[in-house]
């Protein structure tokens, strides 16, 4: 595995962009930051603003997909008070949803905001998550489906001229590669790594296509219709997890406290607020390309100057890819399968980057915080 040499985001990432000095694309977005001209863009975004406006037919000037998590909180509240539009906020509630994710989406509804509300049918995604685990050892991907599609269907049959999303991956992972972009068009969600997949692949003989109906959109309708969409962190200089984490704070948000961080594989509690299944999808992720979330999240603070690459790279070793039996466990239960099942299936899907020791454990053949040592 190669490694940026400014923060330790591995090339094993789907998507992923180096360029000749080995910085990733993220970091590369964080240089591109410092030239942008973010008067001109906050002129474009005036001007999104100001054809919302007069566009509308309807009671709502855009709509925002919420959970009700950091970014969406800063969003919602970010485009009501600071821009001045009338938001209708959609959500699509997860599998699972924690008691966190219960309050923090009711505080951000209690903050004075109209919201639609949607889960999709349960039987349904059950069987498409236990697919996706043996399919793509990814039993998250198809709930971002729906999370992400939600908006786009409410919009389409609301003409709400307008849809705000947050991060566009393509900036904050550096995924340049994928069909996403590097600019400010959120129509563009569904090409992304995750929702690429066409979404007609998860027709079975029990599974129609009116079971589907809230995973997947049709972007080229939306155009038609001229309803936009946009990455509201493509135009905010100040957007990044750290702000909008503290930001979300002020106004209520519940992050997790007192947690061991070996139980979740991260030292950050205001991530994946609202699904424990996130934390099986990322030690699968884990599995599967060598890194996990402390790995993300390390990357985050290190290019917010919050921590340094050398103290990046000592979390990411001792909490990279943790994760507590309870999370395997429960997660097994709901797809029924036994724990003795879920790393048999899980370990053929280790990449190349793993070895297996004598004792029969496995371990990253040359992680980062090797390498670092050999080239001091």
């Amino acid at each position: 595995m190669r490694y940026c040499k400014k923060c330790v985001q591995p090339d094993t990432r789907p998507g992923i962009y180096f360029d000749e000095r080995g910085i990733c694309g993220a970091c590369l977005y964080e240089e591109e930051k410092k030239t942008i001209d973010w008067d001109a863009r906050a002129k474009e975004l005036r001007d999104i603003v100001e054809s919302a406006k007069k566009n509308t037919k309807i009671p709502y000037d855009c709509a925002i997909g919420v959970s009700g998590g950091k970014d969406s909180t800063f969003q919602a509240l970010y485009v009501r008070d600071v821009l001045g539009l009338r938001p209708l906020l959609v959500n699509s509630e997860p599998e699972g949803i924690t008691d966190i994710g219960k309050h923090n989406i009711e505080n951000l509804i209690s903050a004075g905001f109209d919201i639609i509300k949607m889960r999709p049918n349960p039987k349904i995604i059950q069987k498409m998550i236990k697919r996706d685990f043996y399919k793509h050892m990814n039993p998250v991907k198809i709930t971002e489906y729906s999370l992400w599609s939600s908006t786009y269907i409410i919009a389409h049959n609301f003409n709400v001229p307008l849809i705000i999303q947050g991060e566009n991956a393509g900036l904050t992972l550096g995924v340049s590669k994928s069909g996403v972009g590097t600019d400010g068009d959120a129509l563009n969600a569904n090409k992304g790594n995750t929702l690429s997949e066409d979404w007609r692949s998860y027709l079975t003989d029990e599974i129609s296509e009116r079971d589907l109906f809230f995973y997947h959109y049709d972007r080229d309708l939306l155009s038609k219709n001229k309803i936009r969409g946009i990455w509201l962190q493509y135009y905010l200089k100040e957007w990044s997890q750290s702000h909008n984490a503290e930001f979300s704070m002020k106004h209520g948000l519940k992050i997790k406290t007192g947690f061991n961080p070996e139980d979740i594989g991260s030292y950050v509690g205001y991530f994946q607020l609202d699904s424990d299944l996130v934390q099986i999808g990322q030690v699968l992720k884990h599995v599967k390309f060598g890194f996990g979330q402390c790995t993300d999240h390390a990357c985050y603070d290190i290019r917010d100057g919050r921590i340094t690459r050398e103290e990046g790279i000592e979390l990411v070793k001792k909490y990279d890819g943790k994760i507590s039996d309870k999370y395997v466990s429960n997660f097994c239960d709901y797809i029924d399968i036994t724990v003795d099942e879920f790393w048999q299936e899980a370990d053929k899907w280790r990449g190349p980057m793993w070895e297996k020791d004598p004792k029969g454990e496995w371990s990253l053949k040359d992680p980062i915080w090797e390498q670092e040592k050999c080239c001091k």
